[in-house]
């Protein structure tokens, strides 16, 4: 236990410097745990050291959003691109069976996990043209999810969006682990949550990554974060969970309802899109954006929710949303005290999703929705959290749903309502 407390002291917001000042040296780096029955080696070359600062893309402006930055490095066309001249011995992996049947933390655990998801861990880099110039290229992480080289990332990573449509930035290489370079083509990708498939094509069967769940994962559970930070190939992060289920609206992301991972995971431009793996080395998340000017506060797309847009996009090619024209509000016991104080004739629940406002038109308002009204059950499910309406809408539009609410004076009102399609430029 010393001896990994020794370890972990060195992730913090300096350890890339730190990383940076021994590349420019020149140095090799050779690291051995000391265990005769166990070794590992890992030597890398950085020809040039990544000392000048990388600008952000204007397309994709967060700044505004609390500090959070999409985690993908922009760079000029000058610049070296990522060295893959990094090898790596896996005996360790393969002696250890790189998987942890007793889910117990071990000497050896975030290693072996490291080392069975590592393979399947590519850098994305894509080549930005204008007028036919070659200007620039920006740099991401991805995972494959399948052998036949379907590989899963962020969007931004990518493509532009114009409205509906997405467009690539420009000309997708794929680099894995062992040196092999391919040309990706995007297959999918979902603006609202910044998910894409790239795939790419490969004579020989690739390395895959398990999909695992993230329902399942807690805060304080240890989690491994791969990628490609500022341009670095094969780079391993472990933190944990810090919160499973952190709002969109929590970071400023006004009339966005999304929920995201947030770890304590040291993540930097170039790991968009790159994948968070539990200790079994099953990946639980695609890794988005960190916190600016912060250091432990870095979050990632929830794999469930990514299972469902893969599907979607196996499906009909785009994810469908429902709409309700619906202003949602999950309650809790402090909110609950605090509505009654303001009006007596709140209805008498412990639980349920305040509709605060009806947008005019919408297929809520023509379903008979009042602001006021409390929703203690939909299609036919109690529900208490908005996460659970979306749930059972699926991808379910012009469908009726049969829904309660509880009004002042503890009225109950049944309503049928008919999701529309959400549009996507809203």
């Amino acid at each position: 236990m010393s001896h990994l407390l020794k370890r972990l002291r060195y992730f913090n917001s300096s350890s890339v410097f730190r990383t940076l000042a021994v590349a420019a040296a020149g140095s090799a780096l050779l690291c051995s745990n000391g265990d005769t029955d166990f070794r590992a080696s890992v030597k890398a070359r950085i020809p040039v050291p990544l000392q000048d600062p990388l600008p952000f893309p204007q397309h994709l402006d967060f700044s505004g959003v609390y500090g959070t930055l999409p985690l993908y490095s922009f760079r000029d066309i000058g610049s070296q691109t990522p060295s893959s001249d990094t090898t790596k011995d896996a005996s360790a992996a393969a002696h250890h069976g790189g998987s942890n049947p007793c889910n117990c933390f071990e000497r050896n655990t975030i290693a072996d996990a490291a080392a069975k998801v590592g393979p399947a861990v590519v850098n994305i880099a894509v080549t930005h043209d204008y007028l036919g110039v070659t200007a620039a290229k920006s740099i991401g992480s991805g995972t494959i999810i399948d052998k036949d080289g379907t590989i899963l990332t962020c969007a931004h990573v990518v493509v532009y969006f114009q409205g509906t449509s997405s467009l690539s930035k420009g000309k997708i290489e794929v680099t894995l682990q062992d040196g092999r370079s391919f040309e990706g083509k995007v297959i999918n990708a979902d603006l609202h949550s910044d998910i894409a498939i790239v795939k790419i094509n490969s004579e020989t069967p690739l390395p895959e990554v398990k999909l695992g769940s993230s329902s399942k994962l807690r805060p304080g559970d240890w989690v491994i974060s791969l990628g490609c930070p500022l341009a670095l190939q094969n780079t391993v992060t472990a933190g944990i969970v810090s919160c499973v289920d952190r709002k969109s609206s929590d970071l400023g992301f006004a009339g966005v309802n999304r929920e995201y991972l947030q770890t304590d995971c040291a993540t930097n431009v170039g790991n968009s899109g790159g994948p968070l793996v539990n200790i079994d080395g099953e990946l639980v998340g695609v890794n988005h954006m960190k916190m600016f000017a912060a250091d432990g506060l870095s979050f990632s797309v929830p794999i469930d929710s990514v299972s469902k847009i893969i599907e979607q996009f196996k499906k009909r090619g785009r994810v469908i949303r429902p709409w309700l024209g619906l202003k949602m509000l999950d309650l809790n016991d402090t909110l609950i005290a605090e509505l009654k104080v303001r009006s007596a004739t709140f209805p008498d629940v412990d639980k349920g999703i305040l509709v605060p406002m009806v947008t005019p038109g919408s297929p809520g308002q023509r379903a008979g929705f009042r602001p006021g009204d409390v929703v203690i059950e939909f299609d036919g499910k109690p529900v208490q959290s908005m996460k659970e309406v979306i749930e059972v809408m699926e991808d379910r539009v012009g469908v009726p749903m049969k829904v309660v609410v509880k009004r002042e004076g503890n009225k109950l009102v049944k309503l049928t309502v008919i999701p529309e399609e959400s549009n996507p430029n809203i």
